[in-house]
């Protein structure tokens, strides 16, 4: 029985009371009429409050508390966000380590929420309630009741391209006892930020919910770089408390941003080039904008979304949901050319003369997703054993369209390297070609995950999934004198047509046995598998010979082992876990030793990862973790016989920290993030590269104090990066173009509730 903590149970006390002077009475009466009796025993439970922890995971796949789940999952409750003051998905992602970001191939730039888990990019493995994300949009936080991390191949969970794992946003539903709330923050660089929870119940049974978010601000010790935007998302919900329920939400975006395209990584440390001027050259200054006030970057995202459901009874319950999401996004963003001949020493002996590239990039693209999932939760008797099941039928049709552009026979001029002009009229917007990449693909998935209860202390646990999938890939190319060879019968300046498909079965599971050596701990072993067929990401399947979206090529498959422990701890406030995990993905395109193209190259991860989240005492919380990775690249070559040795963006050593502590009305907290040096240079006996080999290791310490006025308004204060510590956040592919990370800021919010 969990125990009673007055400040987090206020109606406790007065239950027990009520209980107390209720049973009093009675007990005198009868000593006076009969003789003494045993009155029945009076158990007064109460659910203890712990808010940076949770037992559950929202999504029914899973069949077991997270205790007893054989897999690395991780929970960040709203709680965690709200302290925090994490208005981003990428700033909720600090809190688990061993996800890195991600800038993007060499002169371009990635677009929304890019990065990699545990050495593989996760960013096409994006789920809300369950349901596949698409788009490149910045994901906000501002509907979320929490993020969902699994880690480890999780094809039988999400189907194809789970080879690390994948990552489940919760939103927020109406209930019939919902408190109403607030917030309005103003920060350094002019940030504004203000969001709305609006909750009511309507009758016994039904209620509607609103959230909504605006945002607008600079971004600190940036030139000209700006983000805008806000968000809406009501839902209505009828059945609330009866055995059918019918929830109706939709979600609406809109950003309007001046993108960042980053800043020349000359003169920072480690930085190389093989003109001696340019090796000695100083850093920049990190404000400098090298684009145009006429870049932008808009986004639009839109779902609804319909879900039921009904309890049979005897612990079944039947759901169905269906989701219509549509997003596009238009950007026009300078970039950096930094490779060997971007940066200029126009007179060597004056760096005020130094020049610096610039490319033009645009994209258009439109993600548009439709998805219907039926599902069952069960549990049941069979040859005496219990079983906790659930299953599902999923359909699916993804689709993603990337129009062109170009700009030949438009000059960009190159930009000041240390006095660059924010105002420069001189660049061109890139214009549509005609060309255009347009990819969808339908699935059809059957799944099914169930544990066995052998004995109390022996659970075990499986999951499979098959689907069969069809990709199509329709598009047009631009033929140039320099590809014209490739499209025989098409002239210069035309578009050439081009169709491919590819449809397979995909069979993923998972299995795990668990051991329980007291009721609060277990121990596991797991093993599952995931696969990556051609086109998973984006859907657009190439006929190159060798690239991994060749629909000739068998799907990249993922096995994953793992060992772990978990423990509820301090009467099952505090969770702490341990894992040890191997994760290898194989099938991947490469070169033989004499330059043939075969499916032989492959990744493996291995390493350990601890957590601790929750309560060391009633007004101290806590959640932190580390993750030591080890990385290799096997038989991975290219034609030309260059090796790759190293896996890229991948840090040896990931931790996060954070804690708070409250004193009557006062809270304070802090904490801090390490990560250790990423490579970019991954190659064996090759010259050294111009730019950054590797991202240096850092650390960022932020804190926070907030303070209750009342019952209805708090006070908070975050700082961020509080020792102004400067450090890379992410740097591009080439090597030649950083983002720095977040200086010494602010944000002064104030919470009401009502």
């Amino acid at each position: 029985m969990a125990r009673i903590r007055s400040r987090r149970n206020p109606h406790s006390a007065v239950t027990l009371a009520a209980l107390v002077a209720a049973t009093l009475p009675l007990a005198v009466h009868a000593a006076e009429e009969e003789k003494p009796r045993v009155l029945p025993k009076v158990s007064v439970e109460a659910t203890e409050d712990v808010p940076f922890r949770a037992t559950e995971s929202a999504n029914p796949k899973f069949t077991q508390p997270l205790l007893d789940t054989p897999q690395t999952v991780q929970v960040i409750k709203k709680e965690v966000l709200q302290e925090q003051g994490a208005a981003s998905l990428m700033e909720a992602l600090r809190n688990t380590p061993g996800i890195t970001m991600q800038l993007g191939e060499n002169g371009n730039t990635s677009a929304g929420d890019t990065f990699s888990m545990r050495g593989f990019s996760t960013e096409s493995s994006m789920f809300i309630d369950g349901i596949r994300d698409l788009g490149a949009i910045t994901r906000d936080t501002f509907n979320l009741e929490q993020v969902e991390i699994a880690k480890g191949p999780a094809g039988a969970d999400i189907g194809r391209g789970a080879a690390s794992g994948y990552i489940n946003l919760i939103t927020k539903l109406p209930t019939r006892d919902g408190v109403n709330g607030a917030t309005l923050g103003f920060g350094t660089a002019q940030k504004k930020r203000a969001t709305v929870d609006l909750n009511q119940a309507l009758g016994e049974t039904a209620a509607v919910r609103l959230n909504a978010m605006y945002s607008d601000g600079d971004v600190d010790e940036r030139d000209v770089v700006e983000n805008q935007s806000y968000a809406i998302a009501p839902s209505f919900a009828l059945g609330l408390g009866t055995p059918t329920r019918f929830y109706l939400y939709s979600q609406h975006v809109r950003q309007d941003n001046v993108p960042d395209g980053g800043i020349p990584s000359i003169g920072m440390k480690g930085y190389y080039n093989g003109i001696a001027q340019l090796q000695a050259g100083a850093k920049v200054d990190r404000s400098n904008f090298y684009g145009s006030p006429n870049d932008y970057e808009d986004v639009d995202a839109d779902m609804v979304t319909a879900k039921i459901e009904h309890d049979l009874g005897a612990g079944t319950t039947i759901r169905n949901i269906s989701r219509y999401g549509r997003t596009t996004m238009d950007r026009v963003l300078t970039g950096l050319s930094t490779g060997a001949n971007g940066i200029t020493a126009v007179n060597p002996a004056d760096p005020t003369t130094w020049t610096v590239n610039r490319s033009r990039q645009r994209v258009d693209r439109e993600d548009e997703i439709l998805a219907n999932q039926t599902s069952l939760n069960t549990e049941f008797n069979l040859g005496g054993l219990k079983h906790t099941f659930a299953g599902g039928l999923e359909f699916m049709s993804e689709r993603q369209k990337n129009k062109s552009f170009a700009t030949t026979g438009l000059t960009t001029d190159q930009a000041n390297l240390y006095n660059p002009n924010p105002n420069d009229p001189n660049l061109p917007v890139p214009f549509a070609t005609g060309a255009y990449t347009d990819g969808k693909t339908t699935t059809a998935a059957l799944y099914a995950f169930d544990t066995i209860e052998l004995t109390p202390q022996w659970l075990l646990n499986g999951g499979l999934r098959f689907e069969h999938y069809r990709t199509e890939t329709n598009g047009a190319t631009l033929v140039t004198t320099g590809n014209q060879a490739s499209y025989p019968g098409y002239a210069v300046g035309t578009l050439a047509p081009s169709s491919m498909s590819n449809s397979d079965n995909l069979l993923s599971w998972k299995v795990g046995a668990v051991y329980k050596p007291a009721p609060n701990g277990s121990i596991y072993a797991a093993y599952a598998t995931s696969l990556t067929p051609p086109g998973s990401a984006n859907f657009a399947l190439s006929g190159t010979a060798n690239n991994q979206n060749n629909p000739a090529l068998d799907p990249q498959e993922t096995e994953n082992y793992e060992i772990g422990t978990k423990w509820d701890l301090l009467n099952e406030r505090l969770g702490l876990a341990a894992a040890l995990f191997r994760t290898e993905n194989s099938k991947q395109a490469s070169y033989d030793d004499v330059g043939q193209p075969m499916q032989i190259g492959a990744t493996r991860v291995q390493g350990i990862e601890l957590s601790l989240v929750g309560q060391i005492t009633n007004f101290w919380q806590i959640t932190a973790g580390i993750t030591k990775l080890n990385a290799k690249a096997i038989d991975q070559q290219n034609a030309t016989g260059t090796v790759t040795q190293g896996v890229r963006w991948t840090p040896e050593l990931t931790a996060t920290l954070w804690t708070s502590y409250t004193w009557g009305n006062l809270t304070l907290g802090g904490g801090a993030r390490y990560v250790s040096d990423q490579e970019r240079v991954i190659t064996v006996n090759t010259a050294p590269a111009n730019g950054l080999a590797e991202i240096p290791s850092y650390w960022a310490a932020d804190m926070m104090a907030a303070y209750k006025l009342s019952n209805q308004i708090n006070l908070r204060l975050n700082v961020y990066n509080l020792f102004d510590k400067e450090y890379i956040e992410n740097l591009n592919n080439g090597g030649g173009r950083v983002r720095l990370g977040l200086p010494r800021s602010a944000m002064l919010s104030a919470e009401f509730t009502f």
